[in-house]
């Protein structure tokens, strides 16, 4: 499950992918990674449980606890449930129980099961002799240790290996009030109704709070799935409705379809009153999109991008969907972007639906790209699961990898190839801070886990495929997954099984007797063609996957030679700083180099292995431009004349350099200013070339640097240089800013130049797109809400006319009526812009509520009022205030939280404030809560002040050159 996305490089947020992208669109947010929240331990054992195996574990009892580690044993492995459930919406609670076929590996005399939250009122086992004779069972002692989230069923006789019993379990609980396990969820009908429905969200360990189970990704096994609910309710589940059988009282009970082996965590049911639309995909799956009755009319876009999308995964795999059927489900509270159950996917409300009046293009690519995720996940994730969660980037970085070849086959008018560089530049913002982690790394507690989903996961794991690919060629790399996927299918992969099926990437059917595999009559393997030797693939990747940071490539062209010297790259620290010798130390990549010269437009590959390398250029050449394409996730650093080159370069004709080349020169430049390597001015004047810029992807990614200046020094209320810049911006950018049309008109990129220069116009109060706005504004006043305005530019309006009382308050009213989701996120961006700190205050207290403003949109909120140079304070002091309130509507650790704390944190830039935060985190940590992302946005905020402190004045002076 999984997104979101980075407008800005000051700031880092870490979180579930899916929602990220999300945020980025919605609340112009900068860094912001989809996916799902755990549970977390009590805070007395949270990352502190004994490994010592003489440890003395006491249950809730009293007794004894048989087990002492964190992971369950493995002596006892599951091989089917039948699971009944029945969820009580009225009352808000379920009773159910569970048979559990097991097989014993190991002789033992009790069975270590997760349970967290459950009441368990009966259990009894029965052997294979027991159950052939139809004895009844033998009741199990149960000892119950909720600091591991774990019970021990004691068995009264040992249990033999090699032998299958049979566990039963009678249990209940309430409905959870939060958005994991097994909750309740509410939406409002056109009538003004409340309804409520039964839903769940299991990974990564929460599926243990909705039955006791083996909730570890390797314990995969099958589960039949019975359901008992009112007439008024229908039934999902991962599998197809078997029957329905009518019981006393008028209650119904479904029975599902055994599932095919997989994991926990992957369960799904859910008890509503949704309609759907369906279709057929040409594999026979019946696909079908679900929505609360209101909202049935915006589903139909997310059939038709279901079944193409599952089409082509389908043909690219070579592996048939293995399931009869797929649902997709519109969840009223959700709180990631979208969570990949097999068979039975689950979405925000905004990930899965699409009203053409009101969602735009950027809408529209974001719900496609979220199910072109989640679809992938059917594969990379449920078909073949991770072993453990340290290497969960081959779940999410591969779905978030294979967003990109999906829809750039199957929707090429959105052109996602630019979209997703934007990931990686994304995520090398947080990389580079030393407080990030390595794409795999261990994980043990759930909110150690739960930590795991954030945009190095998601967003590095997908940018170092996408170098691989390059680097072994599209066919190979395709090859090697498909032999990946086949081999492991229904199973457990690691890093190392990855690594091995792309370095021999034939399946075992293409092999000949001599073990060889043939491909064409050519020997396929791993050897490049570019190079002479072979390439060992996984002690290559070994290198990105096991170590934190990014590489810096710095390059210096001498006559035919070009010197290659690579180091980490690290954002905020100098090399004049005392700590950057140590923070370089051992770090070493195996970067694929690649590179064009202004002699031959072909490219050139070479594989650095080691600190230093000197190339060899044949011909003579007045520039080199590194990273073609930016497919590499590497920082160039052009030493001598190499910057001075091309600028010149882009100035004479930038059309020599390729597209993502001048898009990643503008990126690299910027990011090395922050790394002290660059100079401000040099980057500034790198983007003068941008009046004559014929991509727009290149033209944003300039423009995002200068905004983001902007808005920085308009927050610390720098006046004279935020007055020059803006005027500099206006006047620079005028041409382009004049042809823009308030309409829907042009490609996806036109579309999006057209929001980003509008909304940038707009908010540096430039007369004409003011005065448009405003018009647009009162003219959707005076219908009641019924005109209909171009939906590119909806929230620009939206934003300009929420800056009067009366526009705000109608905004507000509208908010509460609208049916769109996507409109609600553009209203609520649009409130969140007030000037008037009693409204942003009004805000916040609506989102503590839950009622008008949902619960789940809370962290958003704050995020984005954090934004508001006049609710920056005002947020940031709402989560000092009410930090306890907010512990009890989100977990420590889980994605909102961690959204709320740098969004309302990361954009600080002065020492006060940093010294502030960290006495509020000191606090927190003496209190037993301790957070990577505490760590993250010091390091941020350090880097900000930093910045602006060997920046501001190079940036005044460059400006006053200029205007």
């Amino acid at each position: 499950m999984d997104l979101v996305f980075h407008n800005s490089a000051m700031v880092n947020i870490h979180g579930k992918l899916i929602f990220n992208i999300y945020i980025v669109f919605y609340c112009s947010a900068i860094i912001l990674p989809h996916t799902c929240i755990c549970s977390q331990f009590t805070s007395s054992s949270n990352g502190q449980h004994n490994k010592d195996p003489g440890a003395f574990t006491v249950a809730t009892n009293g007794e004894p606890f048989p087990w002492h580690e964190l992971r369950l044993p493995t002596k006892v492995v599951p091989l089917h449930y039948d699971l009944f459930i029945h969820p009580n919406l009225t009352s808000l609670n379920f009773v159910a129980s569970e048979k559990i076929e097991v097989l014993v590996r190991e002789t033992t005399q009790f069975i270590i099961l997760h349970s967290n939250g459950l009441d368990i009122m009966n259990a009894t086992l029965q052997s294979e002799e027991d159950l052939r004779y139809r004895k009844s069972g033998k009741k199990l002692t149960v000892l119950s240790y909720p600091a591991h989230q774990q019970i021990a069923l004691l068995v009264p006789e040992k249990l033999m290996a090699d032998l299958r019993y049979s566990v039963a379990i009678d249990f209940q609980a309430k409905l959870a009030d939060g958005f994991e396990g097994f909750y309740k969820s509410t939406y409002r009908t056109l009538g003004g109704e409340t309804r409520t429905i039964a839903v769940m969200d299991f990974e990564p360990t929460q599926a243990r709070m909705a039955f006791p189970c083996f909730d570890e990704p390797l314990f995969k096994a099958n589960f039949s799935i019975k359901i008992r609910r009112e007439s008024r309710h229908i039934a999902l589940s991962n599998m197809p409705k078997v029957k329905t059988i009518e019981l006393e009282g008028g209650l119904l009970e479904d029975h599902f379809e055994t599932t095919v082996k997989m994991s926990t965590y992957l369960v799904a049911y859910i008890v509503c009153d949704f309609d759907s639309v369906s279709g057929t995909a040409s594999s026979g799956v019946k696909v079908s999109i679900y929505a609360s009755p209101d909202k049935w009319s915006q589903t139909h876009y997310a059939l038709e991008a279901s079944l193409k999308l599952l089409d082509f995964y389908e043909n690219y795999f070579d592996i048939h969907y293995p399931l009869p059927k797929l649902d997709l489900v519109a969840i009223p509270d959700f709180e990631s972007g979208a969570m990949e159950n097999w068979g039975l996917i689950t979405y925000r409300e905004t990930s899965l639906l699409f009203d053409p009046k009101t969602s735009s293009t950027s809408d529209k690519l974001w719900v496609t790209k979220v199910i072109a995720h989640e679809l992938a996940h059917q594969w990379f994730g449920n078909l073949v699961t991770m072993e453990w969660w340290n290497d969960l980037w081959l779940n999410e970085g591969f779905a978030t990898y294979m967003e990109l070849i999906s829809v750039n086959v199957t929707y090429p008018e959105l052109q996602f190839d630019n979209i997703f560089l934007n990931k990686c530049f994304a995520v090398i913002k947080s990389d580079s801070l030393n407080s990030s982690h390595p794409v795999s790394k261990q994980a043990e507690t759930p909110t150690q886990i739960q930590e795991m989903f954030d945009d190095v996961s998601y967003n590095k794991g997908a940018c170092l495929l996408n170098m691989l690919k390059d680097f072994l060629s599209e066919e190979k790399f395709k090859k090697g997954i498909i032999h990946y996927l086949k081999k492991f299918s229904y199973r457990n992969a690691k890093n190392d099984d990855l690594w091995s099926s792309l370095s021999n990437s034939c399946l075992e059917s293409d092999s000949t007797s001599d073990g060889f595999c043939y491909s064409n009559s050519k020997t396929t393997s791993n050897t490049l063609s570019f190079l002479e030797e072979n390439v060992e693939v996984q002690e290559m990747m070994t290198t990105w996957t096991l170590q934190k940071g990014i590489p810096l490539l710095v390059v210096e062209q001498e006559g035919h030679s070009l010197h290659l010297r690579q180091e980490r790259f690290l954002n905020g620290v100098f090399r004049e700083d005392p700590e950057w010798a140590a923070l370089q130390e051992r770090y070493l990549w195996h970067i694929p180099v690649t590179y064009s010269t202004s002699y031959s437009n072909a490219i050139h590959r070479h594989l650095l292995t080691s600190k230093i390398d000197t190339l060899y250029l044949p011909e003579k050449t007045s520039w080199v431009k590194l990273n073609v394409d930016s497919n590499g996730y590497y920082i160039v650093h052009y030493e001598g004349h190499g910057w001075d080159q091309l600028i010149t370069l882009l100035n004479q004709n930038h059309t020599l350099l390729r597209p993502k080349d001048r898009i990643g020169l503008i990126h690299d430049a910027f990011q090395l200013v922050s790394a002290g390597r660059l100079t401000l001015d040099k980057a500034l004047d790198l983007t003068r070339y941008l009046q004559h810029e014929t991509s727009i992807p290149a033209l944003l990614q300039g423009l995002e640097y200068l905004e983001l200046f902007y808005r920085t020094l308009d927050r610390r209320n720098i006046s004279d240089v935020t007055e020059n810049l803006k005027h500099y911006l206006l006047q620079y950018f005028k041409p382009v800013i004049d042809m823009q049309s308030w309409s829907d008109e042009g490609s996806v990129w036109d579309r999006n130049l057209r929001s980003s220069l509008l909304k940038l116009a707009c908010y540096l109060n430039h007369a004409p797109c003011i005065r448009k706005a405003s018009e647009l504004f009162s003219q959707w006043m005076e219908s009641s809400g019924k005109l209909s305005i171009p939906t590119d530019v909806l929230k620009i309006v939206y934003s300009v006319g929420a800056q009067t009382a009366e526009g705000w308050n109608y905004l507000l009213e509208q908010y509460g009526l609208s049916l769109s989701g996507a409109e609600k996120n553009k209203i609520l961006y649009a409130l969140s812009t007030s000037k008037h700190q009693e409204k942003l205050i009004k805000l916040i207290e609506l989102g503590m509520e839950g009622k008008v403003i949902k619960t789940q949109d809370l962290a958003a909120l704050l995020y984005m009022i954090a934004r508001n140079p006049k609710g920056q304070q005002l947020a940031w002091n709402f989560v000092k205030e009410n930090w306890t309130h907010l512990l009890k509507r989100f977990e420590l650790g889980s994605f909102p939280m961690r959204m709320i704390i740098s969004g309302t944190t990361a954009h600080f830039s002065s020492k006060d404030e940093l010294q502030e935060v960290k006495l509020f985190f000191e606090s927190l940590k003496t209190q037993g809560s301790h957070l990577e992302i505490f760590q993250i946005v010091l390091e941020t905020i350090s880097k900000n002040i930093k910045w602006l402190e060997n920046n501001l004045s190079i940036l005044r002076n460059w400006l006053l050159i200029s205007i």
